[in-house]
């Protein structure tokens, strides 16, 4: 039997609005760490995306490394195997993997080639139980990039297919190698089709019009367990129970304010998953909108921060303040600061929605966002359509996807 804690999209390093989340994210791997131990793990699976951005801190990258010797010293028998996502640098996170690997740690970020050709081997990564048994072999595969995955003939998604196209070679080649009552486990940073993402406030990065979307049939049934990061809310793909996303530790934007945040256990007995269980973790510090549902007038979203009381022993949680506007409101922000100092609260952001009135009926309405709630692709329709006073042709949206998708993908 071998005990397997799945966890992504940590993060480390990432301000959230301008505000340090060091505590946070020290408060999450204090509470990792007990799990591990209490859980007896044996094999610690970071599905991508350790630290926010490619060139992190030394403070992010001590924290990281700190939690490693922590980890393994307390578990003397404890593996991690950690892939990269597409916010890591690749050859970063790998650089100091002859001393990880002293700590039976295995990092993969780099897909390398032998004489331009794949070099599966090293996307293999043996898993031991209690007693040193290898009794799995899991398929470690980074955030995949242009020139990573092989190139497929296709009149669809040639992205997709191509990484399909290299799981299934690598599936292929890790079924001639395993041994009897071995199982498969496989780990990749991406966006499967099907999963669930936030409506806006996209912190994944994801590609306008999901064009870099991989299909769950790249994990056949023969793969008894699918380690996935890059999407933060915790969920199972397409339904099938052995495909999950771990989610985020933290919410990293306010729509993902109700997200259930955690880590995924899984046993594995004789070769099967036998039990696939969520562990649920509380982050330090919450998140607050004003108002908790839709946005205000300004009159009624100042009467109530006035009377806004919060707990004193909490951490101060992060505010949203959501106003509806008939035209711009200069001296706004500063009656919510003036408002707010002395409350335990930190303000994170102010977000304004504009009345406009819907065409044909000067009694209905619709709220027009600012600029920081849409999203490229809705950004470049509005000023086309205020330019040229029509839709945007659908030759010109795609133009524009497959352009987001080259520029996230290289």
């Amino acid at each position: 039997m071998i005990r397997i804690l799945h966890t992504a999209d940590w993060h480390l390093g990432q301000t959230f609005f301008g505000y340090d989340r060091t505590q946070e994210h020290e408060h999450f791997l204090d509470w990792l760490a007990g799990v591990l131990t209490k859980n007896k793990i044996d094999v610690l699976i970071v599905a991508g995306d350790v630290f926010d951005v490619s060139n992190p801190s030394a403070a992010s990258q001590r924290m990281f490394y700190r939690f490693i010797h922590r980890v393994t010293t307390e578990n003397p028998r404890l593996q991690l195997v950690v892939v990269a996502g597409n916010h890591d640098s690749a050859a970063r996170l790998e650089s100091p993997l002859p001393l990880l690997q002293e700590m039976r740690t295995e990092i993969k970020g780099i897909v390398h080639k032998q004489n331009g050709k794949i070099d599966y081997e090293h996307l293999l990564v043996e898993l031991k139980n209690a007693a040193g048994e290898v009794e799995a072999l899991c398929l470690a595969v980074p955030f995949l990039r242009q020139g990573d995955y092989p190139v497929v003939e296709t009149e669809g998604n040639p992205y997709a297919e191509g990484v399909k196209e290299l799981y299934a070679r690598l599936l292929k080649y890790a079924l001639k190698k395993r041994t009897d009552g071995q199982a498969l486990v496989a780990v990749g940073h991406l966006l499967a089709t099907g999963s669930e993402i936030a409506e806006k406030d996209h912190s994944e990065r994801i590609i306008i019009g999901g064009l870099e979307s991989v299909s769950p049939e790249s994990f056949p049934e023969q793969i008894v367990y699918t380690a996935l990061g890059h999407i933060h809310k915790a969920q199972r793909v397409s339904g099938r129970e052995n495909i999950r996303y771990a989610g985020s530790p933290l919410p990293m934007s306010f729509a993902e304010k109700h997200y259930h945040h955690g880590v995924v256990k899984v046993t594995l007995d004789e070769g099967w998953a036998v039990e696939i269980e969520k562990l649920e973790y509380t982050p330090l510090v919450r998140l607050l909108s004003i108002p908790a549902t839709e946005a205000a007038a300004p009159d009624e979203v100042l009467d109530e921060l006035r009377g806004l009381e919060l707990p004193e022993d909490e951490p101060m949680p992060y505010l949203e303040v959501k106003v509806k506007l008939s035209e711009p409101e200069p001296m706004l922000r500063q009656q919510v600061e003036e408002i707010l100092e002395g409350k335990p609260v930190r303000l994170a952001r102010i977000v304004s929605f504009y009345r406009q009135a819907a065409e044909g009926s000067v009694e209905e309405e619709t709220l027009t966002a600012g600029l920081q709630e849409m999203n490229p692709l809705q950004i470049v329709k509005a000023t086309f359509e205020n330019s040229y006073q029509a839709e945007m042709p659908e030759e010109l949206v795609n133009l524009f996807q497959e352009a987001c998708r080259t520029i996230n993908l290289e």
